[in-house]
């Protein structure tokens, strides 16, 4: 579903990703893995058109988003959903007014039906009786799990997971780990999850790719992954390769 063909982007002298290629297939689960700082959400962004590559060509459905205009790529982006590191929540709006407000915006739907798809959508990722608060009332996870219901919304074929337990516990971790799990196999959505969670990753992902210098050095099954020989992967994996190649 979302291809990228020898991708570079540099910020002014620093090279964030380097000739980098990336299959992401339909209807799966695809994790990005890497030390911190290698451009895992440069690389997203990339996905959804928020960032153009220097050379290079990403492409969606067959389609070179890279090359669009300002209709074609909002067109493109409706096939996507997004979860933010931390859930990009409208700090003035109630959790009912934040979910809502992508409908409010892109469709003529009365407040009737607006209401009751955004209660919908809250019970999919299990709240409820939360619509009249607000963001500063709520625990980190159920901050994650709004942003989730918002991006579940306009039922896309695509979503994106930037890093989505950063900062939570361990338990709450598992708990969206699995809420991602279970909306997946209820939805069936194109997910790509930009994780530092290792190994908990691997329980839910379907594929993992390795960011390291600006290049995917492997990609395959977690159990592939798991089982590699290559130095940086194994490294990686077993918490001894850390700190950022490509700062940002």
């Amino acid at each position: 579903m979302i291809e990228l063909r020898g991708v570079t982007k540099a910020f002014g002298s620093q090279t964030v990703l380097s000739g980098l290629n990336l299959e992401v297939p339909e209807g799966m689960i695809t994790a990005v893995i890497g030390p911190s700082g290698e451009g895992k959400s440069v690389l997203l962004k990339h996905m959804i058109g928020l960032l153009r590559p220097d050379s290079g060509s990403v492409l969606v459905n067959g389609q070179d988003i890279s090359r669009l205009g300002g209709r074609g790529m909002n067109r493109v982006r409706e096939k996507f959903g997004m979860l933010f590191q931390n859930a990009a929540l409208f700090d003035s709006l109630t959790v009912f007014e934040n979910v809502a407000f992508p409908l409010q915006e892109k469709t003529i739907l009365t407040y009737a039906e607006i209401a009751d798809r955004v209660h919908e959508a809250l019970l999919q990722v299990g709240l409820s009786g939360v619509d009249a608060k607000y963001p500063d009332q709520l625990s980190g996870g159920m901050k994650k799990r709004v942003g989730l219901a918002r991006a579940l919304l306009m039922n896309p074929s695509i979503i994106l997971f930037d890093e989505p337990t950063t900062g939570l516990d361990p338990v709450i971790c598992r708990a969206i780990h699995q809420m991602i799990r279970e909306t997946h196999a209820r939805f069936g959505y194109t997910a790509v999850v930009v994780s530092h969670e290792i190994p908990e990753i691997f329980d839910i992902s379907d594929r993992v790719a390795m960011l390291y210098r600006g290049s995917i050095i492997q990609y395959g099954t977690p159990e592939e992954i798991q089982g590699s020989s290559h130095p940086a992967v194994r490294q990686f994996i077993s918490g001894s390769l850390d700190g950022p190649i490509h700062p940002i």
